[in-house]
């Protein structure tokens, strides 16, 4: 999921070399942390939030056959 998140916040961005994506494994949970740089923020949250849902929807799509939760949070 790590790669997913990350290959998709680049293309999103101005300064993808700021991209950093963190993966880490709780019991049945897998917390996904990206964070980027101040300047794109806007672009990878989007208008209301819908490119982070966006992102979320996808991340969530992908990891459906395996039985854990990933949760993609958006650090600042």
């Amino acid at each position: 999921m790590k790669e997913l998140v990350e290959v998709i916040a680049k293309s999103l961005v101005d300064c993808p070399d700021e991209v950093v994506v963190t993966e880490t494994e709780e019991n049945d949970a897998v917390l996904v942390e990206l964070k980027v740089a101040p300047s794109d923020m806007g672009k990878v949250i989007g208008r209301q939030g819908r490119i982070a849902k966006a992102i979320r929807t996808v991340v969530k799509a992908a990891s459906s056959k395996s039985d854990k939760k990933v949760v993609v949070d958006i650090l600042q």
